[in-house]
């Protein structure tokens, strides 16, 4: 595997549990600044090449750990080269960019995993698997929480996209992946609200059940404030942890990521295609939102 990034995410997430997996091996490191695709690399097996296209031949995949404007423009080129990709979300800075990338996917017919990496979190996928079968009815509503200061400092504070659109882009694919998966597929966003770095908004899901997220990533407050609930008709059903350590879960996305390229398996839940679906409901909630 190759890694295309040097920021924090790329060093602590991506490059530690590619590094550390049994059977990935990180081969290589690319950013724009080779500097820092040397300190990524440093005291691990990957060599630091000179140029993105140089790193996509040296590969079987690519993982990416860049600003969505960056991942829209790269990643068609590594699919298009054969190479299997993980992709962060959102997949890229607008819609039809989102789109041209997860039907290239589709085209090359290559294996494709979005690091929603609460969908591979063990508590969190017994919580998944313990919930009614099917989409809830008009008689359920979901609800869906996340504020931290992440922000207002430390590693992810001089990010550009993420002080531009806050917590809708960053965590926002999280949270509407699990409401989609308790209630049923997200089928249209009803209304939405920016305040500052306060995003609220609600969602129709199959089955009419309906729910509400509000969110920011500039709250002072720690740790984290996390919940989706869903309550009605179904009973009540709430998840409030989520995993403290992400490289967990990203080895668990690797094992996975792997085994499908083994097998050919292009479909799995968390492919672009789950990317491009959370994206088109953001882009529903930023319009709505004005």
């Amino acid at each position: 595997m190759g890694l295309v990034g040097a920021g924090p995410w790329a060093t602590t997430v991506h490059a530690a549990a590619i590094e550390a997996h049994p059977v990935a091996e990180l081969a290589g490191v690319w950013a724009r600044r080779p500097e820092a695709a040397a300190a990524v690399a440093e005291g691990t097996s990957a060599r630091v090449h000179t140029s993105f296209d140089d790193l996509v031949a040296d590969v079987d995949a690519v993982a990416f750990a860049v600003p969505p404007a960056v991942q829209g423009e790269l990643a068609p080129r590594a699919v298009a080269a054969g190479k299997h990709v993980v992709l962060e979300k959102p997949l890229a800075a607008d819609l039809a960019t989102a789109e041209r990338l997860a039907q290239a996917v589709t085209d090359a017919g290559v294996v494709s995993a979005v690091v929603l990496t609460l969908r591979f979190d063990a508590e969190v996928r017994a919580w998944v698997d313990s919930l009614p079968a099917g989409p809830a009815g008009p008689d359920t509503v979901g609800v869906g929480r996340w504020f931290s200061g992440a922000l207002l400092g430390g590693p992810f504070a001089g990010s550009a996209w993420r002080a531009e659109h806050g917590a809708l882009l960053d965590v926002g694919p999280h949270v509407i992946d699990l409401l989609d998966a308790a209630l049923g597929p997200v089928t249209g966003v009803d209304w939405a609200n920016r305040a500052d770095a306060l995003w609220t908004f609600g969602m129709t899901h199959t089955g009419g059940a309906r729910s509400t997220v509000s969110m920011s990533l500039r709250v002072a407050i720690d740790p984290t404030e996390f919940e989706i609930g869903m309550f009605g008709g179904t009973g009540r059903h709430v998840l409030t942890s989520r995993p403290d350590d992400a490289t967990v879960p990203y080895s668990t996305l690797l094992d996975e990521f792997v085994a499908d390229v083994a097998a050919g398996r292009t479909d799995g839940p968390c492919s672009a295609a789950r990317g491009l679906h959370l994206q088109r409901i953001t882009e529903q909630v930023a319009a709505a939102a004005g």
